[in-house]
């Protein structure tokens, strides 16, 4: 049954409120926009709790809101829904949802992508979705980077980061040696004078990429740990890729025998 409402001003609706870009509550809470990304979601296993959206959404897609049993479920207008975001908005709809539970090392997959202190949500985001597509099935991430499921990431990823297991680390040293311990090979994205030209990495089936700071790369300190440095070839002049391209790119390359 879908409630209509003449104001977002209600308690159950605050966590559309709360939950702005790297927000969460305890309960792994999280909100995804969009009718793209909710419709994605609400083709998974993801658990839903609400659905807040105007009446053209419903008009288009209530029966898979209904076949997904949605608890509770909103009609406001775009005006309402915009004061939640404190700006005009282009989309209809919104979703309350349960994020899965962060996986232990032991769960990950043969392929796994690293990040070492991404701030960016967009390029979070960015990476979970290529990562999907080209079947790296492990998202490895400190807690100071935004978490692929936090507001702005998952609509960069269009959704995707669903498809992937998302492990959150304290300390990156120790969770390299365990990595390597448990049989990967460390890859790490850096440029540096004896790093290996892309078209002459010979990659193994078990392996950990780790893509760098936007701004500082990847630390020293932390490279010496690596099993091997990677690097793109680059036209003269340009130092670097976007962070986002780069995963992509080395991604597509260690795991392109899998695709």
């Amino acid at each position: 049954m879908i409630i209509k409402i003449d104001t977002i001003e209600i308690e159950e609706l605050q966590v559309y409120r709360e939950l702005r870009e790297a927000a969460f509550r305890s309960d792994r809470s999280f909100i995804a926009d969009s009718p793209k990304v909710v419709n994605l979601l609400l083709e998974s296993d993801i658990e839903v709790k609400s659905i807040l959206a105007t009446q053209e959404y419903y008009d288009e897609f209530y029966e898979l809101v209904a076949k997904k049993g949605v608890p509770k479920v909103y009609l406001t207008t775009k005006e309402e829904m915009g004061k939640i975001v404190g700006h005009k908005i282009h989309h209809n709809c919104m979703m309350h949802g349960i994020r899965p539970d962060d996986i232990t090392l032991n769960a990950a997959d043969e392929q796994i992508i690293m990040l070492d202190n991404i701030t960016s949500s967009e390029n979070v985001g960015s990476i979970a979705r290529s990562a999907a597509a080209l079947g790296v099935g492990t998202y490895l991430l400190p807690k100071s980077s935004p978490h692929p499921f936090n507001r702005r990431a998952l609509r960069v990823s269009m959704g995707y980061a669903k498809m992937l297991k998302t492990h959150v680390y304290e300390d990156i040293f120790t969770t390299i040696a365990t990595l390597k311990d448990m049989g990967y090979r460390i890859y790490a994205a850096e440029v540096t004078p004896d790093s290996t030209m892309l078209r002459e990495l010979k990659p193994v089936q078990k392996w950990v990429l780790i893509m760098g700071h936007e701004g500082r790369g990847i630390a020293q300190e932390i490279l010496v740990v690596c099993d091997e440095v990677v690097t793109i070839e680059m036209q003269e002049g340009i130092k670097s890729f976007n962070v986002g391209v780069a995963a992509s790119i080395l991604m597509y390359e260690l795991g392109k025998n899998n695709l």
